[in-house]
Formats: structure tokens, C-alpha cells, sequence
């Protein structure tokens, strides 16, 4: 049985051909397939008979491309990615290679923002080309080892009128908030901490996040009410910082930031200046 190459999975291959600018990769059994692995990727002393094992993607061409570099999820799987930026037909995601993958809008279960963090899947889309969805619904598991009354946490991905909020908890099990159970105000792409009500005979979890004490944004705020006393009070910057300044001093992506400052405005703890933020003594 002749091998192929394998768009979005991690694979071995051969090296097949050396050129000036990386070698030619193919499976052993079926040299007609060649993929590129460009120079800089090669390893050092790689010679033509050599196995290496490569991501497969495509370039900003769309042509088949390789990379030794593994990214954070392979076709078919679940994981948390961060927006790296937004785009006219949708936003691109970081996950780990040198360009960044396309959430088309289609694919969103809310309009996602730069600095945006939550659970997606990877797919091939009808040009064939590796896209990431949101709708993971049918891709997580129904495994989990939780019971009724344990504490759990996962993303929140996608929020319906009729069924209730979607969760996927530890970022792989399927869960679900129905309508009862949802209190306050929740988002899609929020980290939620919640208990366990229910396990159905399918294994999906049912939640419940009785009160807003249950919630990570209280935790958050606590983190950025120490931080904000680390630096005797004063925070040299505010919510209105660029996600890279906000993830390096507070681990928090900026919606979960600006969430947990929100919070600590709507108590009186704080207030934002300019360029600052102040406890309120």
C-alpha cells in the first residue's frame, strides 16, 4: 500500500533529493510524492536516504511545505490558540509555525479580538487548505473522568439561546451549561470554573456555575490587585496596553486583563489613568 503525503499531521519521511535550498522529502514507498523542507529546516549532516519528521502546511502559495517545527494541534485536534491578529475575511491564530492560521468568519461562534484566547479545531477547508474552527462540538470526548459535584474548568466556545453554553472542559471533554444554570454575563472564549451536575449516559458533562463567586475573572482580580501593589500602587500601564506588554507582566491574556480590571473599577479598587492604573487607597 503506497503512503501519502499527509497535509497537517506529523509524519516520517525520506529524504528523496538535495537541492540548494533544502531537500526533497517523499514517503519511502511512493518517491513520486516530493514535499520540500526548506534549507534553514534541514538537519545538520541530512543526507539523501535520511528519515526526518516534518509537520506538513501549505506556504503563503498554498504549495505543499515542511517543517521540523510541531505545531500546537494536528488535523482533527483540539487546542487553546491565541489570535494573532484579524484579518477582512477572518483572524489568524498563532499556533507555533512561521505563518499563522486562518479562522475564517464562518468558522467563528463569536467575533473574536487580537490577543483572544480559546479551544479550536484544525480542519482541511474545500480549497484544501489547513483552517481552524471554533465549532469543536463534534471533535471533543465524552471520557471524562469527572462525577457528580467535582469542581472542573475548560473555555466556553459557543453560547445558544435553546441549548445553553458550550464548554470544553480541560480544553478536550464536552460539556454543557444549560439555560437554568447560566448566570451572569458569559462569553465566548471565557475560562469558567464550574461543578459538575450531571453525567449523561453519553458521557457529556452538564454544568453549573450556581453564582459568580465561581467564576476565574474574582481570581484574576485578586492576581492584578497584587500586581498592581507590587508596583506600591501604581501599574505603569493600563487595559488600553498591547496584548504582548499585558500577557508578559500578568500571564493574562488582554480580554482577561481588561475583564479583571472591569471588575476591580465596578468595586471602587482602582482607577485608570492615561497611561496607569491606581489602587484606590
Amino acid at each position: 500500500m503506497n503512503m501519502h503525503i499527509e497535509l497537517g499531521k506529523m509524519q516520517e519521511l525520506m529524504v528523496v533529493k538535495k537541492v540548494d535550498f533544502g531537500v526533497y522529502l517523499a514517503p519511502e514507498d511512493n518517491q513520486e510524492e516530493k514535499v520540500l523542507l526548506p534549507g534553514k529546516q534541514v538537519p545538520e549532516g541530512c543526507e539523501t536516504g535520511d528519515f526526518v519528521t516534518v509537520f506538513i502546511y501549505r506556504d503563503s502559495k498554498d504549495r505543499l511545505i515542511a517543517t521540523r517545527k510541531e505545531p500546537k494541534l494536528s488535523l482533527g485536534e483540539v487546542a487553546v490558540l491565541t489570535v494573532a491578529q484579524t484579518g477582512k475575511f477572518g483572524a489568524f491564530l498563532d499556533w507555533g509555525l512561521e505563518k499563522d492560521l486562518f479562522l475564517p468568519f464562518k468558522e467563528q461562534t463569536a467575533r473574536v479580538q487580537e490577543g483572544d484566547s480559546f479551544p479550536v479545531v484544525l480542519y482541511v477547508d474545500k480549497s484544501g487548505r489547513l483552517c481552524a474552527s471554533m465549532k469543536i462540538y463534534h471533535y471533543l470526548q465524552t471520557d471524562s473522568p469527572y462525577k457528580k459535584d467535582d469542581q472542573v474548568s475548560g473555555h466556553l466556545y459557543e453560547i445558544s439561546r435553546q441549548f445553553g453554553a458550550f464548554v470544553a472542559v480541560d480544553d478536550r471533554y464536552s460539556a454543557l451549561i444549560p439555560p437554568r444554570e447560566m448566570f451572569g454575563e458569559l462569553r465566548v472564549g471565557e475560562l469558567i470554573q464550574a461543578r459538575v451536575i450531571a453525567v449523561h449516559e453519553d458521557g457529556k458533562l452538564d454544568l453549573s456555575i450556581r453564582d459568580k463567586s465561581y467564576r476565574i475573572i474574582e481570581t484574576d482580580a485578586v492576581k492584578v490587585m497584587e500586581l498592581i501593589e507590587s508596583f506600591d500602587g501604581v501599574l505603569p500601564f493600563n487595559d488600553k496596553a498591547s496584548p504582548e506588554v499585558i500577557k508578559r507582566e500578568t500571564q493574562m491574556s488582554k480580554n482577561e486583563f481588561k475583564r479583571a480590571v472591569g471588575h476591580l473599577l465596578k468595586n471602587g479598587r482602582i482607577e485608570i489613568t492615561e497611561k496607569s492604573i491606581r489602587k484606590i487607597q
